[in-house]
C-alpha cells in the first residue's frame, strides 16, 4: 500500500475514533502530522526505527504481531511515550490542536492498523523493499554477506 494512502487511512482512523477532539479535524491535516510522525523523510515510513523502539522498549510481541497475519495487538497511550520523543508527540499534538494525551491516544488507536497495512499484501512496504534486494533469496544473500 502507498505510503499516502496508509496516510489517509490514518487520518480516517483518528477523525473516528472515541475522543470528540479529534472528530473534526481535516484528514490532509492528520495525514500531514501522522507522516512527520512516522515518516522517513523521504516519502516513506520508518519503518525499522519503529520496529526499533518497539523492541527496545519490550513491546517487540506488540509489533510482530501487526507485522504478522492474524489480530493485532493494542498499545496503550502510555507506551506511545516509550516509541516517540516528547519533542515529536507534541509537535503531532500541536499541529493537531489537540492536549498530548488526546494525541497520544490517537497515535495509539491508529498504529496498529498503519503498520498492519504497510506490511501485507504484495504492494506492502516490505514486500517494496524486498523487490529493491532480489526478493527474499538476494534478502538472504546480503545478510550472509553482513554476517560472515
Amino acid at each position: 500500500m502507498d505510503f499516502s494512502n496508509i496516510l489517509s487511512m490514518g487520518a480516517s482512523l483518528i477523525q473516528n475514533n472515541s475522543d470528540e477532539a479529534t472528530t473534526n479535524i481535516d484528514g490532509d491535516t492528520i495525514s500531514s502530522a501522522l507522516g512527520n510522525l512516522i515518516g522517513d523523510g523521504n516519502g516513506g515510513m520508518d519503518l525499522g526505527s519503529l520496529v526499533s523502539n518497539f523492541s527496545s522498549n519490550g513491546l517487540g510481541d506488540v509489533v510482530t504481531s501487526w507485522l504478522d497475519s492474524g489480530e493485532n495487538s493494542p498499545i496503550s497511550a502510555d507506551n506511545i511515550s516509550d516509541l516517540f520523543s516528547s519533542d515529536k508527540i507534541s509537535e503531532f499534538a500541536s499541529s493537531l490542536g489537540l492536549s498530548e494525551e488526546s494525541a497520544k491516544s490517537a497515535i495509539a488507536d491508529a498504529l496498529p492498523n498503519l503498520v498492519d497495512s504497510a506490511t501485507t499484501g504484495e504492494e506492502s512496504i516490505v514486500s517494496q523493499m524486498l523487490d529493491s534486494v532480489g526478493g527474499k533469496e538476494g534478502a538472504m544473500n546480503m545478510l550472509g554477506k553482513i554476517f560472515r
